[in-house]
């Protein structure tokens, strides 16, 4: 009995080492896929449709990359690809490859992204050079590294730690690592340095956070692989950074990247969006003001488009404000605007005011267009055609009209009086 307590007590150690706790925290490789597909999906119109566009072709590329990673990186296509080749290990130098293309491709794009096309061409194309030159010359050294390195034992999980003092087997693990970690430092540094520069978009400013986050979370991967390759240079077991520390947060960057290339798109959708919605909801009152003169109204249609029907209900406020703007009493409406201005509105909104003003008047006399008394004849009011949506918000404060109403009514009535 008493022999049983220390076996339970190993058992409770081992249950709270970090190894254990962090594989309670694995994340399937295909998580990440599938968010990153997501991304590319959301892409993919915009790059086929923009072809010519070499940063769209870029960040396509990065995201095909970034996707065939994970996709070969999970066991279960690892040992597939070793079954198929009937080569072991055979898809270490392949996913490495992926990897350090998909790091070279993470620079070419940041660095055209962030100096542009014309800006400081050269420069920009010389670096390009570079980093194709030197992260070309990487993947062809891991191949022939592998080549070289005997590697009989099939490893799923920890090919890192495992052949970490394997002679060519080390160098090639040394040397992914060492350019995943250079690429990772130099983007990031590119990404931080880039948003903390003044005029960039909100959601492009938040994207490239995101982005700025994901390489950061990469710097822990690296920093747990490499502690792991040289702990067991030493001679130390630390195999748990490698296998339960670092996969899942390489899983957490991809995602935090993946968002970081989603938001700019999908934030600018919905910010698009929104703002037609409410130009939509903005012209509501004059429309209903409009549906009073015109009994017709716009036909009812099943299925549109937000934009369509903003489309349609600025047309049909235009077509019934046409005939309806050559009864606008021109004098009324530049009293109405004199009025607005001693009341304390700003000029543009003094103009709202007195288009609404106006234009109630010309509904509510039903006035048609003729010489009037003052000899001001038809008002000029092309403006009131394009100006309907600052007409429409002012008419929904009735209170301000009758303000100004009242005002610019009470030297004529006096006068009449």
């Amino acid at each position: 009995m008493t022999a049983a307590f220390p076996a339970s007590g190993a058992v409770v150690r081992s249950a709270l080492e970090p190894s254990a706790v962090l594989s309670e925290l694995y994340i399937s490789f295909w998580i990440p896929a599938a968010i990153l597909t997501a991304a590319l999906a959301i892409k993919l119109p915009t790059v086929i449709r923009l072809w010519r566009d070499p940063l769209l072709r870029a960040v396509g590329g990065l995201l095909v990359l970034a996707c065939a990673v994970f996709v070969f990186a999970a066991p279960s296509t690892i040992a597939w690809t070793n079954r198929v080749t009937g080569v072991p290990n055979i898809s270490a130098p392949w996913v490495y490859s992926l990897l350090t293309a998909f790091c070279g491709s993470c620079l070419l794009l940041i660095i055209t992204w962030r100096n542009g096309l014309s800006d400081r061409a050269a420069v920009t194309r010389r670096a390009m050079r570079w980093v194709i030159c030197l992260y070309s010359g990487v993947i062809v050294a891991l191949w022939v590294l592998f080549a070289l390195a005997d590697a009989p034992v099939e490893r799923l999980r920890d090919l890192d730690t495992y052949y970490a003092t394997t002679p060519f087997m080390r160098e090639q693990i040394l040397l992914y690592l060492l350019a995943h970690t250079v690429a990772v430092l130099i983007t990031s540094w590119l990404i931080w340095n880039w948003v903390r520069t003044d005029g960039l978009d909100a959601w492009l400013r938040w994207g490239l956070m995101f982005l700025g986050a994901g390489y950061a979370l990469n710097l822990v991967f690296d920093a747990a692989k490499l502690t792991a390759v040289a702990a067991r240079w030493s001679g130390r077991d630390a195999d748990w950074l490698s296998t339960d520390l670092a996969p899942p947060v390489a899983c957490l960057s991809a995602i935090v990247i993946a968002l970081g290339f989603i938001l700019p798109h999908a934030g600018q959708y919905l910010h698009e969006r929104r703002l037609v919605r409410r130009a939509h909801r903005d012209l509501r009152p004059l429309y209903h003001l409009m549906r009073s003169v015109e009994s017709a109204g716009m036909p009812f249609v099943v299925r549109s488009t937000p934009e369509l029907r903003l489309i349609r209900r600025e047309t049909f406020i235009r077509d019934a404000l046409l005939p309806l703007s050559r009864q606008i009493d021109g004098a009324l409406r530049r009293r109405s605007y004199e009025a607005a201005l001693s009341l304390g509105f700003p000029p543009e909104r003094a103009e709202a005011l007195a288009a609404a003003v106006a234009i109630l008047d010309a509904v509510e006399n039903g006035r048609r267009p003729q010489e009037r008394e003052d000899g001001t004849g038809e008002a000029d009011s092309t403006d009131l055609l394009h100006e309907i949506g600052a007409t429409s918000r002012a008419l929904r404060r009735t209170d301000e009209i009758e303000a100004v109403r009242a005002r610019a009514t009470a030297p004529t009535e006096s006068a009449r009086t």
